[in-house]
């Protein structure tokens, strides 16, 4: 008989048995997407369908959720429920049978035969039931309302009536179809996704995360504001890699928001900035988050084009959080840290192995043309060999750390599954329903043909579906609704794709549901809501920049170099203005009228020359009246320095 006690929660299975089946399942995960990333089965002259493999993905994932997930969400969990496990139970056996006969099945959709509809069913409610517990209701809300339209869109008026479907036929559909639960997205997260977490899980066992704060923070602490800097330099590479701007802040957070406070920064403006940088890492070259690959895929591109595309927008977002964390720290008088906190040179460049394995994976990912998963793979393997040979601080993996992070892998990579699953439905609807098409007609109808205003509708649309949404479901959902609408209009797919990721990821820290913002104010024990406020005056090119690069492709690196260099050097002028004028500091406070000046002139330098006829002379008028302002205030201060706040 398996172990059980009575506890808060009823009687249930014991954490000595439901842990280690949690654990392998994880485990199983892991190497299940491994051996598909590897080609594995091929070798061994098995034939399977992709989406046998998707199924056998989620057939392990929801049992995990349903074991390690409660029912109430942040309710600590030692005993499993009953009726917990008999969902894992079921879960599993629901899909692993659509996984075995779906050579079979995925032929008689159509003719709705008891054997589809029914795993159907249940596939489709304890994905939702699993995404609650691991997201919220939020997302749950949304695919639930896109379900009923699948059902009822033929009672909606006007130009979104949709083509009602039949429920049998609906809930097979989305369980066996590759437009469905087993469909692109899915696709991404069991092999992209699991791959570049395993890689990330493997730098943190090695050292490698510690190693980058290190470096960042002899690169950066020996200025003013370095603690701010080290923030920004530390989540830009964290982030990059974690997929998740929550994940970045908790994991980057917890050191560099308590240094930033030490520092004398306020509460919220620490937590601001932290917040900002670690959503900003998944737009940051050359990894980026889970999204970016998800792009490539429906965009039908190589990856590398989309990085290359957002490698410009990225650096000019940092390069505004630098800026102004500079200023601020100017403004204030924060001192560079000091030297004892600061590690030796010497020690931290014995850490210089870890960059070889980021070499390894740029060059298979730009030179060789590797498969996303296939380069994380061999870049991790090259990370394991020389941990093992070299170390960090004294730090070697065991065989039996590298072992376990193949199970924290698994369980790392459950919500991201879950909610890639969950955005199958979505896709599903759109394509069943027509609904992808009214939509993109209706917006652009509403957009009288104007870009510009269709422009402004979308980020309206992208910042309020984003609202309390992970970043990989914001994408998905915002990739279908708006982006072909500003395709439509003549807004090149790459720009469309990035500026909904912008103004998605936004939501991220644009009150009043900011997840990272309110993740960092809670670690700092800041006010959410002053948190947020600060977290969008430090992240404001974020929702400026989208706008530029849609008019002016130059700053996707699209159009003659000549062209493009001209445009990076006059948006950093740009930048730098307009943070001068938002930090009301260059050399020394600035005046209200002065702060309007460099905020005028910094916007008209941001403008690209080929955003539109005449841009050229706005870019002009602000980078000489720009420089023009910089150098009167160097020169007034020079007569008459003004100290610093302390």
């Amino acid at each position: 008989m398996p172990a059980t006690k009575q506890g808060a929660a009823g009687t249930g299975l014991s954490p000595a048995l439901w842990r280690p089946v949690a654990d392998t399942l994880a485990f199983l995960v892991t190497l299940t997407a491994i051996c598909w990333a590897l080609s594995v089965p091929r070798y061994l002259g098995l034939g399977f369908y992709p989406q046998q493999f998707f199924a056998a993905i989620l057939a392990l994932v929801l049992p995990i959720a349903f074991l390690t997930l409660p029912a109430r969400r942040h309710e600590a969990r030692e005993f499993v429920p009953w009726h917990d496990a008999l969902l894992a139970l079921v879960s599993f056996a629901a899909v692993a049978f659509i996984a075995v006969g779906y050579p079979q099945f995925v032929l008689q959709i159509f003719s709705r035969p008891v054997e589809v509809w029914l795993p159907g069913i249940i596939i489709v409610v304890l994905v939702l039931e699993a995404l609650r517990r691991a997201t919220g209701w939020a997302l749950v809300i949304i695919i639930c309302a896109f379900l009923l339209y699948a059902l009822f869109g033929n009672l909606i008026p006007g130009r979104l009536q949709g083509r009602p479907q039949n429920w049998q036929l609906l809930s097979g559909y989305m369980a066996l179809d590759s437009n469905g639960i087993l469909g692109l997205p899915m696709s991404v997260a069991s092999t992209v996704v699991v791959a570049f977490i395993l890689f990330g899980t493997l730098l943190g066992i090695t050292g490698g995360s510690r190693f980058f704060t290190d470096a960042a923070m002899i690169g950066m602490g020996r200025f003013r504001g370095g603690s701010m800097k080290i923030a920004v330099l530390a989540s830009a590479l964290f982030g990059s890699i974690s997929g998740s701007a929550v994940a970045n802040v908790v994991g980057t957070g917890v050191v560099t928001i308590p240094m930033i406070k030490r520092d004398g920064y306020p509460g919220h403006k620490a937590a601001a900035i932290e917040a900002v940088a670690s959503t900003g890492g998944q737009l940051m070259p050359p990894v980026m988050g889970a999204s970016a690959f998800l792009m490539a895929e429906f965009l039908a591109v190589p990856y590398s084009s989309i990085v290359m595309a957002a490698l410009v927008p990225a650096l000019l977002y940092y390069v505004a959080l630098f800026i102004q964390a500079d200023l601020e720290a100017a403004k204030m008088g924060i001192l560079p840290l000091p030297k004892s906190e600061i590690p030796e040179g010497r020690i931290v460049a014995r850490g210089i192995h870890f960059a070889l394995a980021f070499a390894v994976l740029i060059y298979l990912l730009f030179w060789q043309h590797y498969q996303p998963e296939r380069a994380a793979l061999w870049s991790a393997v090259v990370l394991i060999v020389t941990s093992l040979a070299i170390g960090y601080r004294g730090q070697r993996p065991t065989l039996r750390q590298i072992f376990d992070s193949m199970s924290g892998t698994g369980h790392s990579v459950v919500e991201i599954i879950l909610i890639s699953a969950a955005s199958g439905l979505v896709i599903g609807v759109l394509n069943v329903t027509g609904l992808s098409f009214n939509l993109t007609y209706s917006l652009v109808q509403i957009g009288g043909g104007s870009a510009i205003v269709l422009l402004a509708l979308s980020a309206i649309v992208c910042i309020v579906l984003g609202m309390g949404l992970p970043t990989l479901g914001v994408y998905v959902l915002l990739a279908a609704l708006v982006a072909p609408a500003l395709i439509q209009v003549g807004i090149d797919p790459i720009g469309a794709h990035l500026y909904v990721l912008y103004f998605g990821m936004m939501s991220m820290i644009t009150p009043p549901i900011a997840l990272a913002a309110f993740a960092a104010a809670s670690i700092a024990k800041s006010p959410a809501m002053a948190t947020g406020w600060a977290a969008m005056k430090f992240g404001w090119l974020a929702y400026i920049i989208p706008f530029l690069f849609v008019f002016s492709p130059t700053l996707l690196l699209i159009g003659a170099p000549v062209d493009i260099a001209i445009a990076i050097a006059t948006a950093i002028v740009g930048v730098w203005l307009v943070s001068a004028a938002l930090a009301g500091y260059f050399v020394a406070r600035l005046s209200p009228v002065l702060r309007t000046l460099f905020a005028m002139c910094g916007l008209l330098a941001l403008v690209p020359a080929g955003a539109f006829s005449g841009a050229v002379f706005t870019d002009v008028i602000g980078v000489i009246g720009g420089i023009v302002l910089m150098a009167s205030e160097i020169m007034r201060n020079r007569r008459d320095p003004a100290p610093a706040e302390g």
